[in-house]
């Protein structure tokens, strides 16, 4: 069984049986699937289990009647229901949902879902524009509008795609026995004997890649501090492939192969302006998820502290820049299969995690996504924000090996020194503070990473012993204070000052510390009579009530 994600789900039996059960809502997760990527969904198994109850028998007539049921509760709704035994002697039915590739898929009663991650997701009214530009995008790839045959193709480029998907480690065996013509049909840039416009981007001559209405141009545009133009590179002949392309920016650009010298030791340490693993990342998404049924450039910015590269159209339907760390979209699939067989990206949905990845274990902060009126702007920051992090970071890399999710949480916490349960999993874009033991992993096991507090309030920070070890040259701060500690430097602090606002307290003994905990000790200190207050809300103020022992 797999986890529960973009395109698996499961539900309880009482889910579709029983005076509890819920069709409609069954509806609207079919809905969601068949607008996204299409699924599959296993009723019978509860949600925290991999399997269902070994003595859980299914009505033999379930699985026609959901049939029936969702084809009476939804709209342009493929998909097929059948039986399944498991292993264990539990029974449970399988729904397997079609992706709706042509319209835009709806309850009866004309509600419009979407699944993102592993939620389904009630779509607004002024998202089915972008659902429907995102089904424009789909047909787009396998269009033949420019009616060129199929034995009409670049030879060069022709050759050198189906070496490099020969040679690759993601591909069948199966697939590297075809001979190039049935090869170009299995990756869909063949049909009814003409190339598709998949197939004029990858191995068309010049002139009819430039024919295509939107094929892909890149301008990179260098700023100095006074956000002047300096330089200037543009790719925009139309001879190059995709893959073509970025291997161009990567070569003709000379600013990234600019770098810091960090001390190691006797030795110096060399790290990059801009890692390449993300300037080629962001290149890849920037080509594989824009709307190709819009036109518009590429751009690749350089500031003199930041890159931006700024993509035309949208995000897609149901992806924001709050949830693009576990979000993934299905805008160019085929065109995705293609840089994914050719290793130029990683799958759908997990390259900012390699970004995220990168960055923060070079001591810089994750990436920033935002979203305008006709573009989006990924920015990635030059600057290394601490360098004690990419000595602590390359350490516990080598001594633990741990893996992705595991390596972005430590590189967060390394940055913040200490955070809150709720504030690590907004960082990380989760919804549940419960999921945020997979991405802890085993930091804690490995006395990498503590903790101290409970529920929502947890503190988690690196251990110490591991900083000390590492050689950590951080700044020391208070951000970590523990609360006994915090209540006795305020009651310092009012000792002194005998009156004073929440903010003036905040600011003498240390703004590195949470307001939050700042609050809650000043609360406590209410509580025990420690202190008093008068006033309220913002005109609030504290009073000494228990005077110092030496007075």
């Amino acid at each position: 069984m797999n986890n529960e994600g973009q395109m698996y789900d499961r539900k309880s039996i009482r889910y579709a049986l029983g005076k509890r059960s819920d069709h409609e809502g069954l509806a609207a997760d079919c809905v969601g699937l068949a607008n996204a990527h299409g699924g599959v969904i296993h009723i019978g198994i509860e949600d925290e289990s991999a399997a269902p109850p070994p003595s859980q028998l299914v009505p033999v007539e379930l699985p026609d009647q959901l049939r029936k049921r969702m084809s009476q509760l939804t709209v342009n709704v493929g998909l097929e229901t059948r039986l399944l035994t498991d292993a264990n002697g539990g029974q449970y039915v399988e729904l397997r949902i079609f992706p709706t590739v042509q319209g835009i898929s709806s309850t009866t009663g004309g509600v419009y879902f979407i699944r993102v991650a592993d939620e389904t997701k009630r779509l607004m009214p002024d998202e089915l524009g972008r659902l429907w530009t995102d089904r424009a995008s789909i047909a787009w790839e396998l269009q033949t509008g420019l009616r060129i045959p199929a034995g009409q193709t670049d030879p060069a480029k022709l050759s050198t795609f189906c070496r490099l998907i020969r040679a690759s480690g993601r591909v069948s065996d199966f697939v590297k026995s075809k001979p190039d013509g049935e090869m170009l049909a299995h990756y869909l840039m063949v049909k009814d004997g003409l190339l598709t416009n998949l197939g004029v981007l990858w191995v068309g001559r010049t002139a009819d890649r430039a024919s295509l209405p939107s094929a892909p141009t890149i301008q990179c545009i260098k700023y100095d501090e006074r956000d002047q133009k300096v330089s200037r590179w543009n790719w925009d002949d139309y001879s190059r492939t995709p893959m073509e392309l970025i291997e161009a920016v990567w070569n003709d650009v000379p600013d990234w192969r600019e770098s810091y010298e960090l001390p190691d030791g006797i030795f110096r340490r060399t790290v990059p302006h801009y890692e390449e693993e993300v300037v080629r990342e962001l290149l890849a998404n920037a080509l594989v998820h824009r709307p190709y049924t819009t036109g518009g450039d590429i751009f690749v910015n350089l500031f003199p502290d930041r890159l931006e590269v700024h993509n035309p159209g949208l995000l897609p339907v149901g992806v924001t820049p709050r949830n693009i760390l576990h979000a993934s979209s299905a805008r160019n699939p085929h065109l995705a299969r293609v840089f994914y067989d050719l290793k130029l990206m990683e799958r759908e949905g997990s390259g900012f995690d390699r970004m995220y990845r990168v960055q923060l274990a070079s001591g810089r902060s994750v990436p920033e996504v935002r979203e305008g009126d006709d573009r989006v702007v990924v920015v990635v920051t030059k600057r290394i924000l601490k360098n004690a992090i990419v000595d602590l970071m390359t350490r516990v890399d080598q001594t633990y090996a741990p893996n992705q999710k595991e390596l972005i949480t430590l590189g967060l916490l390394a940055q913040h020194e200490t955070l809150r349960a709720a504030d690590l999993a907004s960082a990380l874009e989760l919804h549940d503070v419960g999921a945020l033991a997979e991405w802890l992993g085993r930091l804690r096991r490995w006395g990498v990473v503590s903790s101290r507090g409970r529920t929502r309030a947890t503190e988690y920070f690196v251990t110490w012993d591991i900083l000390r070890r590492a050689g950590f040259k951080g700044r020391t701060s208070l951000k970590g204070i523990e609360a006994h500690r915090l209540r006795e430097l305020i009651l310092q602090d009012m000792a002194v000052y005998r009156e004073a606002s929440r903010a003036e307290i905040h600011s003498r003994i240390g703004p590195e510390i949470a307001l939050s905990k700042v609050r809650r000790s000043l609360q406590s200190l209410v509580r025990d009579g420690e202190i008093g207050k008068v006033g309220e809300k913002r005109g609030r103020r504290y009073v000494l009530i228990k005077k110092p022992p030496n007075e």
